[in-house]
Parts: structure tokens; sequence; C-alpha cells
């Protein structure tokens, strides 16, 4: 079994993780990709694996309130406290489309 992966394929997840890598950086990945790829393989070593079983750290025992109707706001008291209004909306920051490389 390869002890490193090939040039191409860590150019190949860095490309997927959008992110640039010198080539000293790409050395060191091969080796750690690789050896992180070999810690997950060892779980289709595992005897009586199988996809249908679930191991989660918790129980299901969930308990939810329960839902009920409560009193209607006022409309005009919610405007009014909001710190900005345009006639019936509450006016907020744009968010979507504000970031570098969006």
């Amino acid at each position: 079994m390869e002890d490193k992966l090939t040039k191409e394929e860590v150019l190949h997840v860095a490309k997927l993780a959008r992110i640039d890598i010198t080539e000293e950086e790409i050395e060191k990945y091969q080796v750690e990709l690789k050896q992180l790829l070999n810690e997950v393989e060892k779980i289709n070593e595992v005897k009586g694996y199988d996809d249908e079983i679930l191991i989660a750290p918790w129980s299901d025992n969930t308990t939810l309130r329960s839902d009920s109707e409560g009193e209607m706001l006022d409309p005009k008291k919610v405007i009014e406290n909001a710190p900005k209004h345009s006639g019936n909306y509450i006016e907020v920051p744009v968010v979507i489309g504000e970031s570098e490389g969006a």
C-alpha cells in the first residue's frame, strides 16, 4: 500500500476545498492525507460492520414541550420597536452576496 497520495490527488482535494497550497504543503499533505485515509479505511475492517447499524451518543427519549397558541403581537408596537422600518415592513441588513467570493 502506498504511504502517500499523488500530487494530483492532493491538488484535487485542495481545489474541492477552494484553497491554494504551496509546493511544500503539497508534499506535506501527500503523507498526512494518506495517513488520514488509512485510518478511515480501518472502519471497513471491523467485523460485523453493517450499514443498517447506527450508533449514536444519545437515546431516543426526547421530551418536547407542548406547542400552544399565544397572544398575537400588535403589529404597530412591533414596528415601533424595530430599529429600522419602512411602512409595515421591518428593514434588515442584506446578508446574501456581501461576502467576498460569493
